[in-house]
């Protein structure tokens, strides 16, 4: 059990390595850059496997709905950013939304789908507004629809992890270590 405690921290901490290392969509298909995305910017990577697991641990109906709201928000957040509509203090915001998101899995936060689901609105409004600040010379549609696959996909990875952890005897305490890891990566982020 320490050792595969250990292998997942590693794992968390060095992909917080490349923090806004996001690829330059004008050197890419857009589509394809859309994918691939949200897997260059550990922040990203962090807060959206974080509402995975957050919601894998919830349960129910935020299952499905905190990381479908997330979604549909962040697409939200990415049309204001294309239409020329700013927000402030976009990337402090990104960055607290991995601290705020590991600690609410790190602490087991429990709270209803639809409370869950605000909470991770306000955040996924940042996110998709920075995706759209990224856009480049990229067609912004095809863009979207790549990073909108790339974020459900890893919802779905956090989400699964964070099932099947709650069936292994110890399987929370992981979970809960994990959450806790990404809240110091976000921090470290932060700082860095």
């Amino acid at each position: 059990m320490k050792k595969q405690i250990l292998i997942a921290a590693a794992a968390l901490v060095a992909s917080a390595a490349p923090a806004f290392a996001h690829l330059d969509p004008t050197l890419h298909v857009s589509l394809t850059a859309g994918l691939l995305h949200p897997f260059f910017g550990a922040d990203h990577v962090l807060a959206m496997l974080a509402v995975g697991l957050w919601a894998g641990e919830i349960g129910g109906r935020a299952r499905w709905a905190v990381p479908a709201t997330f979604v549909a928000t962040m697409a939200v957040g990415f049309a204001l950013a294309v239409i020329g509509v700013g927000l402030l203090f976009v990337e402090p915001t990104i960055l607290a939304s991995v601290i705020a998101l590991g600690l609410m899995v790190a602490i087991a936060v429990r709270l209803c789908a639809a409370k869950a689901a605000a909470i991770v609105a306000i955040f996924a409004l940042f996110h998709g507004h920075a995706h759209g600040g990224e856009l480049g010379a990229a067609s912004a549609w095809s863009f979207a629809a790549g990073f909108i696959i790339a974020t459900a996909l890893l919802h779905v990875a956090g989400m699964v992890f964070g099932m099947a952890l709650a069936r292994r005897s110890g399987g929370a305490s992981l979970a809960r270590l994990l959450g806790g890891i990404t809240a110091l990566a976000g921090a470290a982020l932060m700082l860095g």
